[in-house]
């Protein structure tokens, strides 16, 4: 697997480089986002380490840029160690953020967990626009979801759940994987949590909450949207 490395300072690119080859990933460098975007669009690549504060265009600002097209890993660098600072890099479209200094073996256990997610639940392209199955639509341009005409209010967290499973219609979701795609950790006595949850999007997007037309259960596996 390839991995950009995009930070101002040259030290910096060269000490990851070094733990990430030893770990047996490819390696591309950048410092700063123009060049990170280059290299996005010039090569296939699978996850990118991207720095906060940068020259010519900042990480936020490239992330961004990014996210248009894209939705491979992208995990965040800063010197700032305050909680605005990672707010804004999650809500921006980052799917991780260490702070500086870091201990390269934790950034390198989180670049493994990224990677092991995205191969596991998406692509390279990114799956925007309206997804369909039967009445039931979900409009990710304008977060909105409709059954049969009219419109349901979900949570940001039901909204999530459900966007994760209409964009792979058909394909069985284990609790442990929709864990750790919507929230973004390790999945540790999930079970509860996504139950709540799929119970919540049921009453919503179902007639009958028992007998689910869209959203199944598959006993012992997990979830899944019906293909309709």
């Amino acid at each position: 697997m390839r991995i950009l490395i995009c930070d101002d300072d040259k030290e910096i690119v060269e000490a990851i480089e070094i733990y990430l080859k030893s770990s047996g990933y490819e390696t591309l460098k950048a410092y700063n986002g123009l060049e990170a975007i280059e290299k996005i669009e010039n090569n296939e690549l699978h996850l990118i380490i991207m720095d906060v504060m940068m020259p010519r265009l900042d990480g936020i600002a490239a992330t961004l840029k990014i996210r248009e097209k894209q939705n491979i890993p992208i995990i965040m660098l800063s010197a700032k160690s305050e909680d605005t600072d990672k707010i804004l890099g999650l809500q921006m479209g980052a799917d991780d953020y260490v702070t500086k200094p870091f201990n390269p073996l934790e950034l390198l256990a989180r670049v493994n967990s990224q990677l092991r997610r995205y191969t596991e639940l998406g692509s390279t392209e990114i799956k925007s626009g309206v997804h369909k199955s039967g009445g039931l639509i979900v409009d990710d341009a304008s977060k909105t979801v409709s059954v049969d005409g009219e419109e349901v209010k979900l949570t940001p967290l039901q909204y999530k759940i459900l966007l994760l499973l209409i964009q792979n219609k058909g394909k069985v979701f284990s609790i442990d994987q929709i864990y750790e795609a919507v929230w973004n950790e390790d999945a540790f006595n999930a079970e509860n949590t996504i139950a709540v949850h799929i119970r919540g999007i049921r009453e919503k997007i179902e007639i009958n909450p028992k007998e689910p037309k869209y959203l199944k259960v598959v006993w012992g596996i997990g979830y899944k949207i019906e293909k309709i």
